[in-house]
């Protein structure tokens, strides 16, 4: 997010929020593909970080992310502040992901 702050605090040391714009947010849905889980299942055979599902939740988490910036950009917020993220399975396979937060303008 260029020229903006994004936080998960509610303020923003050395600058005072103005106004407040409202809720922002980015969804995305993501699911596993076939290979994705073959690979996944290989993976688990031997223990530690399952990397093909690491990086399926941070492509979903980026996403969603990068979509709630460009909402707070379209409503002229140059600052995010309250930052969560959420996710919740659809179906099996199925995952959505939440980024959100509140769009404010500081100075």
């Amino acid at each position: 997010m260029q020229n903006q702050q994004v936080t998960t605090a509610f303020e923003l040391l050395g600058v005072r929020v103005v106004r407040s714009l409202g809720l922002v947010r980015g969804i995305t849905v993501r699911s596993r593909s076939l290979v994705g889980n073959f690979f996944g299942m290989l993976q688990t055979l031997f223990g530690g970080n399952i990397s093909i599902y690491t990086q399926l939740c941070e492509r979903a988490r980026q996403e969603a992310y990068q979509e709630m910036c460009r909402h707070a950009l379209n409503m002229g917020a140059n600052a995010i502040i309250g930052v969560r993220f959420d996710s919740t399975d659809l179906m099996q396979g199925l995952t959505e992901v939440l980024c959100y937060g509140t769009a404010v303008v500081v100075e």
